[in-house]
């Protein structure tokens, strides 16, 4: 497609919303430029876009949505969150229809279409899976789904789980005691439940034990009754131990499972139990699952890219090739 210019101008002219919009010797400029794949010059208060057309009108729309906020220093992650929005937002965003999580976060929402989906499929069914790639906002939406149903009294404790398999590490080699040994493998957890509720409230619920964060293997023989249980890095756990954990669902509970079946852990040959759950549990009725990709992640734009390349080495392709994959997403 052959590249066109867009004009777009700020007026009146406010030096210092320029100034923030802009950033530190442009570099927010040059951010907006690699998501967007344009080129960004400025003279002034008008800016000329270069690129695709579908392109340019992308980021003429990121411009104007981060101009709105210039009255004060735009942040890096103000800036990745919102062009992230930006690429799955054809019109004017609007929250329409979309969950309202009570959370300390008043700006939390579901930032792409799949995220959204992830979110309501949490609050309509007792058992939901979240599949897709590091990012992806799998587990920090979980967490904040179960802290929105704390709020709402809808459960009486949140219970966090996670294998203590990673990247090829044994728990006998890791010094201290047994909570010394797990605890940095579940401190994700608590870094969305700290940054969700506030470090005070979080400890408070933990002296009165209504959060629970522990290791898969400690589930054994348990049954949660009036819970919100998330196990994450599922990726990790063999199918007799997902077995386990999703027969522990009791009365009043809800269940989120997530993980990404490209960074599997487990010993060679051994069948992941994420990967066997979906393929059991796919068509069983009252069980969602939301599938993530490339697309959907939240995190540094370049994050996007790698997870796009390894994606396209996997199918056998280039990796200036690389595209996200939406089969999954059908």
């Amino acid at each position: 497609m052959k590249p066109s210019n867009l004009e777009i101008s700020f007026t009146p002219v406010n030096n210092q919303r320029l100034a923030n919009l802009c950033g530190a010797l442009d570099q927010n400029l040059r951010q907006i430029e690699n998501a967007c794949e344009v080129a960004i010059s400025r003279r002034g208060e008008n800016f000329t876009l270069t690129g695709a057309p579908d392109k340019t009108r992308v980021a003429a729309r990121v411009l104007e949505s981060f101009y709105g906020k210039a009255h004060q220093a735009l942040h890096p992650e103000d800036l990745q969150l919102g062009l992230v929005q930006a690429a799955h937002t054809p019109n004017t965003h609007t929250a329409s229809g979309e969950p309202v999580l009570i959370t300390r976060r008043a700006d939390l929402q579901g930032r792409t279409p799949h995220q959204v989906e992830y979110l309501k499929k949490i609050q309509s069914h007792d058992i939901t899976f979240g599949i897709g790639p590091a990012g992806t906002g799998k587990t920090y939406l979980a967490v904040a789904c179960a802290v929105d149903a704390f709020e709402r009294e809808a459960v009486k404790r949140l219970v966090l789980v996670r294998p203590a398999v990673e990247a090829g590490e044994r728990l006998g080699f890791l010094p201290g005691d047994m909570a010394q040994k797990v605890d940095p493998y579940l401190r994700p957890l608590y870094d969305a439940l700290y940054d969700l509720m506030g470090y005070d409230k979080v400890a408070r619920m933990f002296e009165r034990a209504e959060i629970e964060v522990a290791p898969l293997a400690f589930m054994r023989g348990r049954t949660l009754n009036h819970a919100f249980v998330i196990l994450d890095e599922a990726q990790n756990t063999t199918p007799e131990q997902m077995k386990m954990f999703l027969t522990r669902i009791g009365f009043g509970s809800r269940v989120v499972v997530t993980g990404d079946v490209t960074q599997i852990d487990l010993a060679k040959g051994q069948k992941s139990g994420l990967i066997d759950a979906h393929e059991l549990l796919k068509r069983v009725r009252g069980i969602a699952f939301t599938y993530f990709g490339a697309e959907d992640v939240v995190r540094h734009p370049l994050v996007q890219r790698i997870v796009n390349a390894y994606e396209a080495r996997k199918k056998g392709k280039g990796a200036d090739a690389a595209k996200p994959n939406d089969d999954d997403a059908e």
